[in-house]
């Protein structure tokens, strides 16, 4: 930059910037280094550090801890009381980061992402319950699927006229029996139906050593083998459509 800035004075600072494959403006920058800007200067009417305070404890006060920064301002103008501008409530809260909910509230937990992953057959297991439209207005029943997410084979499922956890358990309990499934060796996941989340099935799961996974609430994207199976279901020709109540006969 500083040979560039030599040779300019003899030939131009155009020829000199293309001999040396510099840009103008890079050797305009140089022969005038930005300053420092001064800090700007705080605005007459600007609250003090005490002032903010207040207006702080005021907003944190009993009072008006669950009322919005313009019903405040309004109530202490009725009063007789005038501490700064609805705006600056709002400056004051950002700057504490309290610009929502100031009162205490329930925190969902993060829940983690499932993680499925199978290396052979009956090392993990989807299950879900679907309902199916009868043959006869206002009537369904409930087609309940175990699905291997390894072969994609359905290792266990049942039509009930119900859902119900003693139903789940029953399945569960004998798809375990004719698939010989050895404690310790086999998870089984689920979505948060009530269902799924029941006493009883845990409980059953604990007794005979399967782990259980459930997806995260309100994210049918974690329980997609299942969710898949049943689209594939209801995509087949022969399953009734939207107004088609008539079951097709067999053959």
């Amino acid at each position: 930059m500083a040979a560039a800035q030599s040779l300019s004075t003899e030939i131009g600072i155009k020829p000199a910037c293309a001999a040396f494959g510099l840009a103008r403006s890079g050797l305009y920058r140089g022969q005038h280094p930005a300053t420092a800007s001064a800090p700007r200067p705080s605005p007459p009417r600007t609250l003090s550090a005490e002032e903010r305070q207040a207006v702080l404890e005021t907003l944190h006060s009993d009072r008006f801890v669950d009322q919005a920064p313009a019903t405040i301002y309004a109530t202490l103008l009725d009063e007789g009381r005038y501490h700064c501008s609805i705006r600056t409530f709002y400056r004051i809260l950002a700057a504490q980061a309290e610009v929502t909910e100031r009162r205490n509230q329930l925190r969902h937990p993060v829940y983690q992402k499932p993680e499925l992953l199978a290396t052979a057959p009956n090392q993990v297991w989807s299950w879900d319950i679907t309902k199916l439209r009868g043959p006869v207005t206002w009537s369904s029943f409930y087609l309940y699927v175990i699905l291997d997410i390894f072969s994609r084979y359905v290792v266990g499922w049942m039509l009930a006229s119900a859902e119900s956890a003693t139903l789940a358990q029953r399945l569960i309990t004998d798809t375990c029996r004719k698939q010989q499934i050895e404690p310790g060796h086999l998870t089984l996941h689920a979505d948060r139906g009530s269902s799924m989340t029941s006493k009883p099935v845990a409980l059953l799961l604990a007794d005979l050593g399967i782990t259980k996974t459930h997806s995260r609430p309100y994210t049918r994207d974690d329980n997609p083998f299942s969710e898949s199976q049943f689209k594939t279901v209801k995509g087949h020709p022969n399953f009734p459509r939207s107004g088609h109540r008539k079951f097709p006969t067999p053959g």
